[in-house]
Parts: C-alpha cells; sequence; structure tokens
C-alpha cells in the first residue's frame, strides 16, 4: 500500500493544475439546485475524457460513473459461490446557492445572483481529480469504485433521497461510502474526522397566524396576530429550553412577515424558521409539541394558527468502523499532526440519507489560510478557498477509497 499511496500523492500533484481549472470553471458557472444542467455536461465531458463509463439524467442532473479494478478477476469465490466484488462509493454534491458573489477573483460567478458559496465546487473537482487518479491505477487494485456526482444538496427534499429512491446505491451496492466537505475555518493541509454522530436533523417550519385586522389607533376593533405571533414564539423557546436533556436541539425562527404598517394591523403574520436535533424519536414528539403549542396559544388568544412542518434531512452519522479506517489512513496519507478531531454540528447535510443506508464517513477538508486572509464561512458572499487544498481533495478521496478496497 505504501507504492500505492506513493503513485496516488505524484498523480495528485501532477494534476492539480487540471483540478484547479475545473473548480475554477464550475466556480464561475454555478447553478442552482436541481438545476445543474450545464454543470452536469461539463462533468460528463471529464468523464469521456478520462474514458470513464457513467450513468447520467439520475435525478434530471445527476451522474454515475463506475471504475472497475483490473488487478484481478471480476468475481472472487467465497465457500463456493461466485461473489460479486467489493464496491466503494465517492459522493459529491454540484449545486450552488442564491447568493451574489462579492469576491473580486478571475473566476467570480457569471450567473448573477447565483454563486458556489458552499464548496460544491471544490467538491465536484475533487472527486473528478479522483477519479482520473484511480482510472489511471485501476490495474493496482481490485474492486469496483462509484462516483456519485449529486444534484440538489442545498433543496429539500435533497438529492440523495431522491438518488437513493432512483437506485444509485445498486447494481453494485457499495459496501462503504465517503463524503467530502470544504472546511474553512480549518486551515488547508489539514483533515477532520469525528465518529458517530455528527450533524443534525433538519426541518423547516411555517406558521400562519390569523386574528383580525383594523386601524392601530381602535384596539376594541382588532385582534393584533403579531402579538399572537409573539406570544407563541416565546412559549415555544421556553418550552424547549426545559427539554434539552432529550437531545441536541436548535429551535429558531429567521423570518415574520406582517404586511402591516405603522398604523395598520395585518390579519395575519406569516413566520419561518427552523427545528434541528439528532435524536428521531424526539424528532417526531417535538413536531407534535409545536403544532399544539402553537394552536393552543392561538386559541386561547382569539386566533388560529396553521402550523406546517416540511421534514427535511435526518441526522448524519459516521459508521464508527469505517471512519476509523478512514482517519488512519489520512495520517498515514497526510501525517498525524494534520488529522483532526471535530466537533459536533447543529448544521445539516442531505449525506446524512446516505449515511442513513451504507456505512458511512463524511469528513472535513480544510480550506481556509488566515497569512492569505481566506477565511470567510460558507455561504457568504465572500466564501473561497485556498486552492492548494484541491491536491489534497483529489488524492486522499482516492486514497481512501483504495484503502477502504483493501480491508
Amino acid at each position: 500500500m505504501n507504492d500505492l499511496k506513493s503513485k496516488i500523492q505524484l498523480l495528485a500533484k501532477q494534476y492539480v493544475s487540471e483540478i484547479t481549472e475545473i473548480r475554477r470553471y464550475l466556480h464561475a458557472h454555478p447553478e442552482l439546485s436541481f438545476e445543474e444542467y450545464n454543470t452536469s455536461n461539463y462533468i460528463a465531458s471529464k468523464l469521456k475524457e478520462y474514458r470513464i463509463p457513467f450513468q447520467q439524467g439520475i435525478v434530471k442532473t445527476g451522474i454515475v460513473g463506475i471504475i472497475k479494478g483490473n488487478k484481478h478477476s471480476s468475481f472472487l469465490v467465497k465457500e463456493g459461490e461466485r461473489v460479486e466484488e467489493k464496491c466503494i462509493a465517492l459522493r459529491a454534491d454540484m449545486d450552488a446557492l442564491p447568493i451574489t458573489e462579492l469576491n473580486n477573483v478571475e473566476y467570480k460567478s457569471q450567473n448573477n445572483g447565483v454563486m458556489h458559496a458552499c464548496g460544491h465546487d471544490v467538491h465536484s473537482a475533487s472527486l473528478l481529480g479522483a477519479a482520473r487518479i484511480l482510472n489511471e491505477l485501476k490495474n493496482d487494485f481490485e474492486g469496483t469504485i462509484k462516483l456519485i456526482f449529486q444534484p440538489g444538496e442545498e433543496k429539500l427534499p435533497g438529492g440523495a433521497s431522491l438518488m437513493i429512491r432512483e437506485g444509485v446505491l445498486e447494481n453494485p451496492s457499495p459496501e462503504s461510502m465517503f463524503g467530502q466537505h470544504v472546511f474553512p475555518s480549518m486551515e488547508t493541509g489539514k483533515v477532520g474526522f469525528r465518529s458517530g454522530m455528527y450533524m443534525a436533523s433538519t426541518d423547516e417550519l411555517y406558521m400562519t397566524v390569523k386574528g383580525k385586522g383594523g386601524h392601530a389607533a381602535m384596539p376594541a376593533d382588532y385582534n393584533n396576530p403579531l402579538l399572537i405571533t409573539s406570544k407563541i414564539i416565546l412559549e415555544l423557546d421556553k418550552a424547549f429550553m426545559q427539554q434539552e436533556q432529550k437531545a441536541p436541539t436548535v429551535l429558531a425562527f429567521g423570518k415574520i412577515t406582517g404586511s402591516g404598517a405603522t398604523n395598520v394591523i395585518p390579519d395575519e403574520v406569516r413566520i419561518e424558521g427552523t427545528f434541528r436535533t439528532m435524536n428521531e424519536e424526539w424528532r417526531a414528539e417535538a413536531h407534535e409539541m409545536m403544532k399544539q403549542l402553537a394552536q393552543n396559544i392561538a386559541k386561547q388568544m382569539g386566533g388560529i394558527c396553521d402550523f406546517r412542518i416540511e421534514q427535511g434531512y435526518p441526522f448524519l452519522v459516521n459508521d464508527e468502523a469505517v471512519t476509523l479506517r478512514a482517519r488512519q489512513a489520512t495520517e498515514e496519507y497526510l501525517g498525524k499532526e494534520n488529522v483532526e478531531e471535530l466537533s459536533l454540528r447543529m448544521t445539516a447535510e442531505d449525506f446524512a440519507f446516505f449515511s442513513q443506508q451504507v456505512p458511512s464517513c463524511f469528513y472535513r477538508l480544510g480550506t481556509g489560510n488566515k497569512v492569505k486572509g481566506i477565511t470567510s464561512g460558507v455561504h457568504t458572499t465572500t466564501f473561497d478557498i485556498d486552492e492548494a487544498a484541491l491536491e489534497i481533495g483529489a488524492g486522499l478521496m482516492a486514497w481512501l477509497a483504495l484503502n477502504e478496497l483493501n480491508v
């Protein structure tokens, strides 16, 4: 394996310029969730160039490539039966966000109001780089690598769930799976892992509180839905503070629309928020608790509350055995001093759907550089990466896949 590691590191260094070009092209041409048609065609063109077979059009824009190792025959013999060889899956997401980029760089977004502000351009470029490396080394390994380029990570119901529904985890079925995500608060050159529970489930909350509108100077003639809404939000916050021991939980409301005026009380108020946790039983219980509490308060105050919950991604759990192997392999690849322990996060990722189906490891690639001033967080107008991370991003994905095949 040491010889194979050296080959991967050499190829990653050799191809880093091309990987950087790919990342810059994708960054300059971002597309929103489930609209990644040009992105999909560009990735397909690269796979054709590398002579990697693939299927396009999964959930419209998704792509699955297959690399088969040639080291041994296509089948193993186990206890007198023919057993298909091991398969490992690597995943990258492709979509961008509705954000206007403010970076002054040559690869700045050319699509006004759309930006790769979450690093999905990095993820796709890294996977293409890993794909090229693995395809060149296919005479050195036995097994199958499945390359999953996924649409719609940023938008419910999540492209991962839809790809699973269309059979992306079948024919062949991966025994384990890896996903990589940029981490701007971690310096380039480092990688982070966390075993077990890592990221929260996420649900979108939509409330419409109805009262009775009127002239603000005539309180006897109206029932202010803003007051009802305020009471609901305060009581929900209080109730959830009393439930903190059940599981890590976030309940937050980020948008209130009243559409009244200084002297106009509206008939209704709309509220939008998020609910996140790491316990599925508590998640279901909390859904009912929120609805009942909000509706009861509204009724007590003479109003009506329509409470709608759009259930999003489940919690993301990293398989302990797969993550331990990945961490050890990364320490071997980068040095133990460059591998860090990650903290629990209340953010969410639709890779969680994969992690619920296949023993998986979702890890973080350091992309920040304080000396260069590259410190902006994801989902901001000035997010960018230290492109030196691309050599690690591509090489490490290839190394983790081959290390896992040899378990």
